[in-house]
């Protein structure tokens, strides 16, 4: 028998969406979706305490295919309080919209499960495994609204692209184990040493670096984002903007730099490229956008286009240092990213007129007049997003911008200042509609508890951040340091 200690939070998540299915059969069906909705985000926040319980040092399982570290423990915590969150904004959304079904969070909870995969992947089969698992249970979410033809067409969209870049990914995957003979990321890291590797190697990393931009929808595979975040449900789109982002990227790093570290000249062009595809298309295409779920795709694509320079710079570094705070630079932004877009999508949440969702700019316009307080959060996220100090933001992308420039990327530092620059146009435009233009009708009162907790908190980081940055650089710094102890 395998050591099943490391991936005990994993085992428990899995027991407990089974558990969670089979009580959802034999409740009410008006009670069933609240319940298991509460007692799922429980089930959460409990993995998050056996993430934190079980890991000491590193240690892996399954043949080495398993692998669980202060990383692991880093990324699982921040893609477990987005689905934990993810879940409680969601349930006020279902029952208003009249949909009881409990498998909703069941399948966030599952797709809560794949993630934690991918991010202690420590070989390539097991990285398809974790990848899959979370995708099939995000296609269904997708289109989990069924009577509204919008969502069925986003989902159908994402499936359709997402079993296309599904088999990029395999066939990357087939070449690197045809001309290197194993899956395993530690041989794999082994085979490489000075940065020599066969053709067929170079190739597959191109293909499997394809499979990864569509699951981080960076540029040129962001083709679905848009539609997928207009026409899924709002509480879908705030899931799929934050945790799967988390999740892939982590899982992007851990193989780049983990499997393939010493090939940094090769791949860290390719994320050099995306990255500045990703940010120049996240900057201009959002500019003349109406629908503000269709904008907020296009910042997601444009931010991770920035997070991707932290990567780019751990491959192209020459030194263990800039490296390093390459990847730290990433921990630190994801996380920011993070709050950021939880709080924004609460509010969009809350963008409701006689019981029904909105979805419009223009439908903020004067909410400083009629509701002062979401006006305030609202703003104070956009002017985060768009950089500004001393909000969170800010150190985010202060963060990643001097770790490129210490990696002599000069190039890449300007164009992701440049892009921010014409980013901020849309940011503060929202914030200028919500403050100066006349206003519209209100908003449907009262805001939830939950709702109002989620604002609160997401709120308080990003305002405050500057004033305790200790938890989240403290954890990223040891992160940083399991991925590269060197």
């Amino acid at each position: 028998m395998p050591n099943l200690i490391p991936a005990l939070p994993e085992i428990f998540l899995a027991v407990a969406a089974m558990a969670l299915l089979m009580a959802g059969v034999f409740l009410n069906p008006q009670t069933a979706s609240r319940n298991v909705s509460y007692t799922s985000a429980g089930v959460l926040v409990v993995t998050i305490a056996i993430v934190g319980l079980v890991t000491d040092g590193t240690a892996t399982t399954f043949g080495g295919a398993f692998i669980t570290d202060t990383f692991a423990v880093f990324v699982k915590a921040l893609i477990l309080i987005a689905t934990a969150v993810a879940v409680i904004m969601s349930r006020e959304y279902l029952e208003q919209n009249g949909i009881f079904r409990f498998e909703f969070p069941v399948l966030m909870v599952l797709a809560a499960l794949g993630m934690m995969m991918m991010v202690s992947a420590n070989d390539m089969i097991a990285l398809y495994l974790g990848l899959e698992l979370q995708s099939l249970s995000l296609y269904v979410i997708a289109s989990f609204q069924r009577e509204s033809t919008r969502s069925a067409e986003a989902g159908l969209k994402y499936f359709v692209l997402g079993a296309l870049s599904s088999g990029l990914l395999l066939y990357g995957i087939s070449l690197v184990y045809g001309f290197s003979g194993t899956t395993g990321f530690d041989k794999l890291a082994g085979l490489f040493i000075g940065g020599d590797a066969p053709v067929g190697v170079i190739v597959g990393l191109v293909f499997i670096l394809a499979g990864f931009a569509f699951k981080v929808s960076a540029v040129p595979f962001h083709m679905w984002t848009p539609d997928v975040y207009e026409g899924a449900p709002t509480p879908v789109t705030a899931f799929f903007a934050v945790a799967p982002k988390i999740a892939a990227l982590a899982l992007m790093t851990r193989t780049m730099v983990g499997a393939f570290g010493d090939l940094g000249a090769e791949w860290s062009q390719v994320i050099i490229f995306v990255s500045i595809a990703s940010m120049i298309l996240g900057a201009f295409a959002a500019i003349n956008q109406k629908n503000i779920k269709r904008l907020m795709a296009y910042s997601s694509i444009g931010h991770m286009g920035y997070a991707l320079i932290g990567l780019a710079v751990a491959g192209a570094a020459d030194d263990a240092v800039t490296r390093s705070d390459g990847l730290q630079g990433l921990l630190v932004y994801l996380a920011i990213y993070m709050f950021m877009n939880i709080g924004t999508f609460a509010c969009i949440l809350l963008m409701r007129r006689n019981n029904r969702m909105v979805e419009g700019i223009d439908d903020l316009a004067g909410l400083s007049k009629t509701n002062p307080a979401m006006a305030f959060v609202l703003a104070a996220f956009m002017f985060s997003m768009a950089g500004i100090p001393p909000l969170a933001g800010f150190f985010g992308k202060l963060y990643i911008f001097l770790a490129a420039v210490e990696a002599e990327l000069f190039a890449l530092a300007i164009i992701g200042v440049l892009s921010s620059v014409v980013a901020a146009f849309y940011y503060i435009r929202i914030v200028k509609v919500m403050y100066f233009d006349d206003p519209e009708e209100a908003f449907d009162k009262p805001i939830s508890r939950e709702m109002k907790a989620v604002l609160i908190v997401t709120g308080a980081v990003v305002l405050l951040f500057i004033v305790y940055p200790l938890p989240i650089l403290s954890g990223a710094s040891l992160a940083t340091a399991a991925l590269m102890p060197g």
